[in-house]
């Protein structure tokens, strides 16, 4: 079912003070959450920045109460067409490429020449479509948060009883952080902790993007966030890096399969700015961080 949903553009926050206290016990000051980001998109680094929990493009929330934001959350879909619906950008295009758990945002990005139009307050309808997607041939495969013609255009292929879903970065379960022990995983996102620097190193971690498609190993999401060794989930990068200890870049849900059924594959170009073309400045393959 394809269904309606709104928000607005959310105002950046601070909560309870302007500081962040790191992992080292430094008392910090960043940009975080909320807003307009101009210059970050899917498809820039996740780390890196002079920031903490950073969301792309732009943050989306319903003012009109707990119960219809959490519709919102639950409903829209990575890949969903989203539109504005008020203010000097009204009639322009955009995509979502995320959920943000915790402040309850929906991510969508646009064009740099539409978010320069778009004022805090304007108006984001989404056309909702993908909650109760299944892969009826891969019965041990859950879908969430994902619209079908983006999950089509992934390049998932089957094997056997599973399949192959490419991926740039394969995580171990033992550095995810907050989120971990949620209830249900049709919302918000989990933390890759990248304090461990060899752990960094050996899974090639410094240069996460936002966007990429990651698979997490030992890691069901089937009734929520859990560890379980072989399981395999499929995920979406979606803010950037934090200094506070048991966060970093947020991944929300794609597949799960607590039987291993996920086969990921290395692909430097599984990010969404490249299978759904919104970052052609970048060119493709992606240029190197180093």
């Amino acid at each position: 079912m394809k269904i309606s949903i709104i928000g607005e553009v959310s105002s950046p926050v601070f909560r309870r003070s302007a500081y962040k206290i790191s992992s080292d016990g430094r008392p910090v000051v960043l940009p975080g959450v909320g807003g307009i980001t101009y210059n970050v998109r899917v498809g820039d680094p996740a780390v890196g920045w002079m920031a903490d929990h950073v969301e792309p493009g732009v943050s989306v929330k319903n003012r009109e109460g707990e119960d219809a934001n959490m519709a919102l959350n639950i409903l829209a879909c990575v890949g969903n067409e989203a539109t504005v619906a008020s203010g000097d950008a009204k009639g322009a295009k955009g995509v979502v490429t995320g959920k943000h758990g915790g402040i309850e945002h929906v991510l969508v990005d646009f064009s740099t020449e539409t978010m320069e139009k778009l004022l805090i307050g304007d108006k984001i309808l989404i056309k909702a479509f993908g909650l109760g997607l299944e892969l009826l041939d891969c019965p041990d495969i859950k879908v969430m948060n994902s619209d079908p013609n983006f999950l089509n255009s992934i390049g998932i292929k089957s094997i056997g009883d599973k399949i192959e879903v490419p991926v740039t970065h394969i995580v171990p379960a033992s550095i995810m952080g907050s989120g971990l022990g949620a209830d249900q995983t049709y919302s918000g996102d989990y933390d890759i902790q990248l304090f461990d620097e060899s752990i960094v190193k050996e899974y090639g971690l410094s240069d996460l993007r936002l966007g990429d498609l990651v698979a997490i190993q030992d890691a069901d999401h089937s009734y929520g966030r859990i560890y379980l060794k072989g399981a395999v989930t499929l995920g979406i990068v979606v803010h950037t890096n934090s200094v506070i200890s048991g966060h970093g870049p947020g991944v929300t849900t794609l597949l799960t399969s607590k039987t291993g059924k996920i086969a990921p594959i290395i692909d430097p170009n599984a990010n969404i700015a490249k299978i759904m073309k919104l970052r052609a400045d970048l060119g493709f393959p992606f240029p190197s961080l180093i």
